[in-house]
């Protein structure tokens, strides 16, 4: 599973004119299940990221992480994160999980995430959303659990 994150100020989704979702302070994940994913990868990742450290303590160093900040997370299910690129100017979204199993992947990252974390907002599997966010920094890593067996490169 991938996770691309951002340190936000704020962030939103709309879908059709409504807001979905909406954060102050806070990450906004992008979430993408690839094949072979299962519920292991979605566990491994959500832990990664309430743990990873990327708000600034006193001393302005990047050692607190979203929980310590009491920030807020925004999950988004942005299956385009496991294309591949590598020739061509189309896009392959073969290393994509098929759309069924992304959505439920997708799901259940976010159940662990509001049984673990008391913040939590999400856009919408499947439809056309806009995000609006106000990057911090910027700030932005890509984060990757892979499945054992994968062979992916």
């Amino acid at each position: 599973m991938i996770g691309l994150i951002q340190r936000v100020a704020r962030a939103s989704v709309r879908v059709e004119g409504q807001t979905v979702g909406a954060i102050g302070t806070g990450l906004l994940v992008f979430v993408c299940a690839e094949r072979g994913d299962s519920d292991a990868q979605a566990e491994q990742l959500l832990a990664r990221i309430l743990a990873f450290r990327v708000f600034a303590d006193q001393a302005g160093k990047m050692n607190l992480s979203v929980r310590d900040v009491a920030g807020g997370l925004l999950l988004v299910p942005q299956f385009t994160l496991a294309a591949d690129t590598r020739s061509g100017t189309r896009p392959s979204f073969t290393p994509a999980a098929p759309p069924d199993e992304g959505r439920r992947l997708f799901d259940h990252f976010v159940k662990l995430a509001t049984q673990a974390y008391s913040s939590v907002a999400t856009g919408k599997f499947g439809a056309m959303m806009e995000v609006d966010l106000v990057n911090d920094g910027p700030v932005t890593f890509w984060l990757r659990v892979e499945a054992p067996d994968s062979r992916r490169n």
